[in-house]
C-alpha cells in the first residue's frame, strides 16, 4: 500500500511546527513534502536585533533540513491550487515550474506587509517582513549615519539622521527602540554637527503606543521610548511620502531618507485565488482547521480564520503564539484523518502572555498575567525567545554576551539593495536580483538565443521597474508598481511548457524565427532609429508575435543606438544576422560582416582581407586543401593580402573605415553586436539604496 501524500505550503510558524509534529507522528508512514521559498524558518521576533547589529543574520534562521527528518523540502513558491485534481503548481527558485500532488494540503503560507492607499508609500517604504529587508536596513542606517557626518549642509545632515517608523505595535516599536541605541552607539565613533543626534519617530494612527497589549505594558514601552529619545507621535501618520521626506497627517513636512512600514500584515494573496469562504481575506475554516466541505484542505497560521472558542463570534489575531500552536493542532488532525494517529482535536488556547524587547536590559513583558517592566522583564523576554527557539539556541545566547560587552561593529556590507527590497512584493523572505527568475520568466529567456540578456538590459539595467517596461502587461512580482496578488490567483503560470511554446518566447505567440531555415533578419547597424529603443519602432519578437510597443516614445529600437535594427533576434522575430541560419552580420565595428557563421558565405574575414578560409560549413573546399587550389600565400599560390607583394587587408592599418551614419564610432564603451549587455542594474538613478 502507497504511503499518503501531504503537501505542506509555507515554513513559518504554522508551517514548520506542521512539519515537523507530523514528522514525529506519522514516523515515516506518510509522505511529507513542504514547500517553501527559502530552505530556512525565520524566527520573526528577534528581526530587530539583526537590524540593530545585536544578532548576525544566521542566528534567526534554521535549516529545514538538518531540523525535519523525514520531509522533503521542495524549493519555490506556489502558484495555484487545482482543488478538483488535488494537485498544487509551483515555480523553483530559477523559474521552473513544477506540479506536487498530494492526499492532504496544509496551506500555511503565513503574511505578507499591509499597504495602504498613500501616495508614494510604495515608491519610498520599506517593510521588515524578511531577512532581506532587515539587512538592507542595518546597512541603510548605518550608510546615513556616514554620510551625515561627513556632510557640510546642516539641512542633509538632519534629513539623514531622521529615520520615521509608521506603525506601533510589536514590530514598530522593537524596531525604533532598537534603532535608537544603534545610531546613538554609532555618533559616539562618527560624532555629527554640534548640537545634532539622530533622531527616530515613531508614528501610529492609534491613541497608544502597542494598542493590541494591557494598558500597563503600553505606558511602560512609551516611557522607555521617550527616555531612550524617541519621538513617539500618537494619532498620527503619514499623508504623502517623497523622495525627499514625508507629509505628516497634521501637515506638518519631516525631511528623512528613511521611511519603514510596520503597519501591520496582511495573508499571503494565494488564499485569494481558491474561490472559497474568506473573513477578511482570510481562509475560513472550523475548530479543527480543516475547510469545509473539502477534507484534505487544512489551514493554519496567518491564511486562515480559526475559530476563538474562548470568544465566540471572533478569530485568533495574526500572531506568532497562534500560529505555531495551529502548526501542532493542524498536523494532529492531518494525521488522524489519515488514519495515522489519534482523535481529531479542536483548536483552543490559553494565553500565556506577551513580551517586547526594547534594547538593551529594557523590555515590557505579562507572562501568565503579570505585568513586568525593566531588568526583570528584560530577562524574561530572553529566556522565553531562547525557549521558543527551535534551534541555535547556544548561538543566540553567545551574540547577546557579547554585545553586553563588546562594541557593535557598524560596517555596511552593500549585500541587498533598495530596489531588491520592494515594499509591494508577495515574497518578502526573497530578495530580488537582476535577472533573477521573476523578470526572465516575464521575459521568456529561456527561450532561445540572447534572451536572456535582453531580460537583464531591457529597462536599460536599472533593476527595479524593468517590469513596466512593456504596454499591457502586468509588472513582475516583486518589483515597484506591482500588485503583491497579481500573480496568484488562479494564474496557472507554473504549468511547464512545451517545446513548442518556449520556442515562441510566449504562449500563443508566432513561432520564433531564430532557428535555422528560417528568414535572416535584417540587421545592419546604421539609417533609420533603431526598433525597440526610443523613438523607434517596436522590436520583433515581442509576446503575441506583434512588437510590444512599450518603450518610450513610441517605436522601439532595434538594439543598436540610431540605426537599423540589429534586435531581431528575440523570441518570436527574425533571426539576427551572424546567427545560425542567418546572413552574415554586417555589423561589425568599420567594416563589412564576418562571412564565416555557419550557413554563410564562406569566411572572408583572415587577415588580408580576402578569404583565407574558405574551409568553413557550406563554403568551398580551402586552397591548400585536398582538391582545393592553394591558399594565397603558400607555395604555389598568390600571394595573400596584407603580406609581402599583397594587397593590404580591409580594417587593417591603412584602411580608414568609417562606421555607418548613426552608429557611435567603436570604443571601449560601445559593444559590438545587437545588444549592448548590463548584467548589473544601474543604481544610481535610485538614489540611495
Amino acid at each position: 500500500m502507497s504511503r499518503p501524500r501531504i503537501v505542506i505550503v509555507g515554513a513559518g510558524f504554522a508551517g514548520y511546527r506542521t512539519a515537523r509534529t507530523l514528522s514525529r507522528t506519522t514516523r515515516g508512514r506518510a509522505h511529507i513534502t513542504l514547500l517553501n521559498p527559502t530552505d530556512y524558518f525565520l524566527y520573526l521576533p528577534l528581526l530587530p536585533q539583526v537590524a540593530a547589529g545585536v544578532l548576525e543574520p544566521r542566528r534567526v534562521t534554521v535549516s529545514l533540513s538538518d531540523t525535519l527528518p523525514n520531509v522533503r523540502l521542495v524549493l519555490g513558491e506556489a502558484d495555484r491550487i487545482d482543488l478538483d485534481g488535488q494537485t498544487l503548481h509551483y515555480t523553483g527558485p530559477e523559474g521552473e515550474g513544477g506540479t506536487l500532488a498530494y492526499d492532504r494540503l496544509v496551506l500555511a503560507a503565513g503574511s505578507v506587509n499591509k499597504l495602504l492607499p498613500i501616495p508614494g508609500v510604495a515608491e519610498y517604504a520599506h517593510g521588515f517582513r524578511g531577512l532581506p529587508e532587515a539587512l538592507y536596513l542595518r546597512d541603510h542606517v548605518t550608510r546615513q549615519v556616514e554620510l551625515a557626518a561627513a556632510a557640510d549642509d546642516p539641512k542633509s545632515c538632519a534629513a539623514r539622521c531622521t529615520f520615521v517608523v509608521v506603525g506601533a505595535g510589536y514590530t514598530g516599536t522593537e524596531v525604533a527602540a532598537h534603532g535608537q541605541m544603534f545610531t546613538d552607539a554609532q555618533v559616539r565613533k562618527h560624532p555629527l554637527r554640534q548640537g545634532m543626534r539622530p533622531r527616530w519617530m515613531l508614528l501610529d494612527v492609534a491613541p497608544r503606543v502597542l494598542p493590541e497589549m494591557d494598558e500597563k505594558l503600553s505606558t511602560t514601552a512609551d516611557r522607555v521610548l521617550r527616555q531612550r529619545g524617541v519621538d513617539v507621535r500618537m494619532g498620527t501618520s503619514v499623508k504623502e511620502a517623497t523622495p525627499d521626506g514625508v507629509v505628516l497627517t497634521d501637515g506638518e513636512f519631516v525631511e528623512t531618507r528613511t521611511l519603514v512600514w510596520c503597519v501591520g500584515v496582511r495573508p499571503d494573496p494565494l488564499v485569494e485565488s481558491l474561490g472559497l469562504p474568506m473573513e477578511k481575506g482570510r481562509l475560513l475554516v472550523d475548530p479543527h482547521l480543516q475547510v469545509p466541505g473539502r477534507p484534505e484542505l487544512f489551514a493554519c497560521g496567518d491564511v486562515a480564520a480559526v475559530p476563538d472558542l474562548d470568544k465566540p463570534g471572533s478569530y485568533t489575531p495574526m500572531t506568532a503564539q497562534h500560529a505555531w500552536r495551529h502548526g501542532k493542532v493542524a498536523a494532529e488532525n492531518v494525521a488522524a484523518s489519515l488514519g495515522l494517529g489519534g482523535a481529531r482535536k479542536p483548536y483552543r488556547h490559553r494565553d500565556l502572555g506577551f513580551v517586547v524587547d526594547l534594547g538593551g536590559a529594557k523590555a515590557a513583558a505579562n507572562p501568565l498575567g503579570v505585568p513586568l517592566s525593566g531588568v526583570p522583564a528584560g530577562a524574561v523576554t530572553r529566556g522565553y525567545h531562547l525557549a521558543a527557539m527551535p534551534g541555535n539556541r547556544v548561538r543566540v545566547a553567545a551574540d547577546w554576551l557579547l554585545d553586553a560587552v563588546l562594541p557593535r561593529q557598524a560596517v555596511q556590507l552593500g549585500l541587498v539593495r533598495s530596489w531588491s527590497v520592494p515594499l509591494d512584493t508577495s515574497s518578502p523572505e526573497l530578495a530580488r536580483v537582476p535577472g533573477g527568475p521573476e523578470r526572465r520568466q516575464e521575459e521568456s529567456a529561456r527561450s532561445g538565443p540572447g534572451a536572456a540578456i535582453a531580460a537583464d538590459t531591457h529597462d536599460g539595467g536599472t533593476g527595479a521597474g524593468s517590469s513596466q517596461g512593456r504596454a499591457g502587461e502586468e509588472p513582475a512580482k516583486g518589483h515597484p508598481g506591482s500588485r503583491a496578488t497579481q500573480d496568484r490567483p488562479g494564474s496557472g503560470t507554473a504549468q511547464r511548457r512545451s517545446e513548442e511554446e518556449l520556442a515562441k518566447g510566449r504562449p500563443g505567440a508566432e513561432p520564433a524565427r531564430n532557428w535555422p531555415t528560417d528568414e535572416p533578419a535584417k540587421g545592419p547597424v546604421g539609417g533609420g532609429s533603431a526598433k525597440g529603443q526610443p523613438g523607434g519602432e517596436s522590436a520583433k519578437g515581442r509576446s503575441g508575435g506583434e512588437s510590444a510597443r512599450s518603450q518610450a516614445g513610441g517605436e522601439s529600437a532595434k538594439g543598436q543606438p540610431g540605426g537599423e535594427p540589429a534586435a531581431k533576434n528575440r523570441p518570436g522575430g527574425e533571426p539576427a544576422k551572424n546567427r545560425p541560419g542567418g546572413e552574415s552580420a554586417k555589423n561589425q565595428p568599420g567594416g563589412e560582416p564576418a562571412k564565416g557563421q555557419p550557413g554563410g558565405v564562406p569566411a572572408r574575414n583572415q587577415p588580408g582581407g580576402e578569404p583565407a578560409a574558405k574551409n568553413r560549413p557550406g563554403g568551398e573546399s580551402a586552397k591548400n586543401q585536398p582538391g582545393g587550389e592553394p591558399a594565397k600565400g603558400q607555395p604555389g599560390g598568390e600571394p595573400a593580402r596584407n603580406q609581402p607583394g599583397g594587397e593590404p587587408a580591409k580594417n587593417q592599418p591603412g584602411s580608414t573605415p568609417q562606421p555607418p551614419p548613426g552608429q557611435p564610432p567603436p570604443g571601449p564603451d560601445t559593444a559590438p553586436g545587437p545588444v549592448k549587455r548590463s548584467d548589473a542594474p544601474d543604481d544610481s538613478a535610485k538614489g540611495d539604496s
